[in-house]
């Protein structure tokens, strides 16, 4: 009996990077828009207006923001048109990859580091 290809795919999308097929819904049963594996998304809706992104390029983590009340969010920006987004991180998320965005303004600073030896 033929395999039928053409079956919608319920409830999943595939990683726009890494090709990972990624169920919409995360660990902790909150909806989720990005890879768990590689954090990537997809620029699928407009910011400034809230409705549909005609752009539907990659948008790549490039940071990590922390909410006052301790929530972590993942910020996204398009490799096309450079709009910003945030997505909450998921409790199964890539925690390496976390980590190290979250690290990287102490391992890397935008300033020399010897400027505090004169203070």
């Amino acid at each position: 009996m033929p395999v039928n290809t053409n079956i919608p795919k319920i409830n999943t999308f595939d990683c726009a990077r890494c090709g990972l097929t990624v169920t919409v819904h995360a660990a902790d049963g909150s909806r989720r828009n990005h890879c768990p594996s590689c954090l990537h998304s997809l620029h699928v809706v407009d910011q400034s207006d809230g409705g549909p992104s005609e752009c539907k390029s990659r948008m790549s983590p490039i940071s990590i923001a922390v909410l006052r009340n301790g929530d972590w969010r993942i910020v996204h920006r398009c490799v096309r048109c450079d709009e910003l987004t945030s997505s909450p991180v998921s409790k199964d998320d890539n925690q390496l990859i976390l980590l190290r965005m979250a690290v990287r303004p102490l391992a890397q600073p935008p300033f020399p580091l010897e400027a505090f030896g004169d203070l």
